[in-house]
């Protein structure tokens, strides 16, 4: 199908992004493309008019600031693949397909906050900082903060996620996933991380309405006990056609303990 007409607008950097925004309340931000564009040709989006972000090369890259990589929320999964940082280019992987990889961003993934993404599960795991721009000026926002809700984020209408914060101290991460055969997104994706303290964070994306932290199997692996089963709840869990609510739980205890045991 083809999209309802629209406006076409184009930033060239932050500041004339938030104006424009400011100016035009009506404008959605689009970045790489992969999840709205597909949403507006099945008419189940129909903005009004877009504001096309690709070209704000302030927002691209990946540089070293002390004990954190920066990453630019305007960088590709193809360059995170590519990229040192921990854990994020084994997630990069799993990311779609090649078109999908050099066309979509790491930004845009994360601020869009699907509930069956893979980042937001790394970002948990790895207690990222994501830096957002609006109209009152700069914040930081925890990975913890982050996702909010099914589609919904800490990013607010006006705003900008300009770029992640992510540690670079890490000692250990893995990424475990069951992912749909045809859209490869994750049915459940599970990611652990030990930092530099040697304490375990953990979390997984792609059961419930948003990614969560796996606190259960947290406090497991940093009391130095075996991985338990029954992490989370299937009471909490969503079910559709592909997969139950109580598989959907399985897999997570099934992930998490293949994750823990390759931190070695």
């Amino acid at each position: 199908m083809y999209p309802a007409s629209f406006e076409y607008h184009k930033a060239e950097s932050v500041d004339q992004a938030l104006a424009a925004l400011a100016e035009n309340p009506d404008l959605k931000v689009i970045a790489g493309g992969h999840s709205l564009l597909p949403a507006m040709k099945l008419r189940l989006a129909q903005p009004p008019a877009l504001l096309d972000i690709w070209g704000i090369q302030e927002m691209k890259g990946i540089t070293r600031d002390g004990d954190h990589w920066v990453v630019g929320a305007m960088t590709t999964h193809a360059d995170v693949l590519r990229s040192d940082l921990p854990l994020f280019p084994e997630v990069a992987g799993w990311v779609g397909d090649p078109m999908v990889r050099n066309r979509g961003t790491i930004g845009g993934s994360l601020a869009h906050a699907d509930p069956s993404a893979d980042y937001p599960a790394a970002a948990l795991a790895l207690g990222v900082e994501f830096v957002i721009r609006g109209p009152g000026g700069e914040r930081t926002v925890h990975a913890d903060d982050m996702f909010q809700g099914m589609f919904e984020s800490a990013v607010q209408p006006g705003e900008l996620l300009t770029h992640i914060r992510i540690p670079a101290t890490t000692q250990a991460s893995a990424y475990e996933k069951f992912r749909h055969p045809a859209s490869h997104y994750a049915v459940v994706g599970v990611a652990v991380v030990r930092h530099a303290d040697g304490s375990v964070r953990a979390a997984y994306t792609g059961a419930a309405e948003k990614a969560h932290r796996l606190t259960k199997l947290e406090d497991a692996v940093n009391a130095s006990q075996s991985v338990p089963t029954g992490l989370v709840d299937a009471g909490d869990l969503l079910g559709d056609r592909f997969a139950s609510a109580e598989y959907r739980a399985h897999l997570v205890d099934v992930l998490a303990a293949r994750a823990v045991g390759r931190l070695g």
